[in-house]
């Protein structure tokens, strides 16, 4: 079993809050397992389109890690061609940047999800695009065009500056036209028409994530046992520490409790740009009693997710 956990650390938790984190069946996990990788990304250096949680997930699938992520052809594996996910989604434009809002904030309904796509059907066809809908965030589309894109994950732009993304192959000329189009389009639609009389966020653009076809060494090791503990999201991402706080020890109590005589256990710890990954390991006598004694920091675990 391989537990993933985004959102360990948080970039901007003061260091004291971190520290006073009481994580009492974590610290017993870490004292049974040793750190058997790490993937952190340099500070100063353009981000991965991928976040870290993504990678790792992918590692244990067998993709290579610095190809695209097909995670939309990951969930339709019967078919071979590129694929990718459209999110409708909100850009909010200022004078430098523009950014993108977490999708899920527009609470979009399925019908006004379906209208949107209808209206923008003859469009995507014209451009070769297979749409279809499978949720009100998260539609399905098939084309040649995905096979060479290397896409930005969803995760990696919400709340962040999309104007980087957009160039080059993230964002290829002809779906950065066609971006442009539905953004016109979209304008007047009667479901944005109704959500802001209503004083709701409008949807104004759309972003394409999970792109490309399964490569070969898929099928290999799809079978591998992932869980992604998804708990720490929402109050990351919305930047409510003590929210995050709270939700980092239910998880602790209702997640990691049952695992301590879990033998067969792989645990990665994210942040938004590293991972470190423990694995339980056999434990010599005079380590086993080190671990009693002076038992694993949490805090300091956590903090060494983030860059300094």
């Amino acid at each position: 079993m391989h537990l993933i956990i985004p959102y360990a650390a948080l970039a901007d938790a003061p260091v004291d809050a971190l520290r006073s984190l009481e994580l009492p069946h974590l610290r017993q996990l870490l004292s049974q397992m040793t750190c058997t990788h790490r993937d952190e990304e340099e500070r100063d250096t353009q981000p991965s389109p991928h976040m870290p949680h993504e990678r790792v997930w992918a590692r244990e699938l067998g993709w290579p890690v610095d190809a695209p992520l097909p995670w939309a052809a990951w969930a339709h594996p019967n078919n071979p061609a590129p694929q990718a996910w459209i999110t409708p989604c909100h850009w909010q434009i200022g004078m430098d940047q523009v950014v993108m809002l977490d999708p899920a904030h527009l609470h979009l309904s399925d019908q006004e999800s379906q209208e949107l796509l209808q209206a923008m059907q003859p469009f995507l066809q014209e451009d070769g695009l297979d749409v279809h809908w499978h949720s009100a965030l998260r539609w399905h589309a098939t084309a040649s065009v995905f096979g060479a894109m290397q896409s930005v994950s969803l995760e990696r732009v919400t709340g962040a500056n999309v104007k980087p993304w957009i160039t080059g192959n993230h964002m290829p000329p002809g779906l950065r036209r066609l971006q442009s189009e539905m953004q016109m389009l979209l304008y007047n639609h009667p479901v944005n028409d109704a959500r802001m009389a209503q004083g709701r966020l409008t949807v104004n653009s759309f972003w394409v994530h999970g792109a490309g076809a399964l490569p070969k060494t898929h099928a290999a090791q799809a079978g591998s046992e992932v869980t992604v503990l998804d708990h720490l999201r929402e109050a990351a991402v919305r930047g409510d520490l003590q929210a995050w706080l709270a939700a980092w020890r239910e998880l602790d109590a209702t997640q990691l409790a049952p695992l301590a005589e879990q033998t067969d256990l792989h645990l990665s710890l994210c942040s938004e740009t590293a991972v470190h990954t423990y694995q339980k390991t056999g434990r010599s006598w005079l380590q086993r009693i080190g671990a009693v004694f002076q038992p694993p920091d949490t805090g300091r675990a956590l903090q060494a997710l983030i860059p300094t």
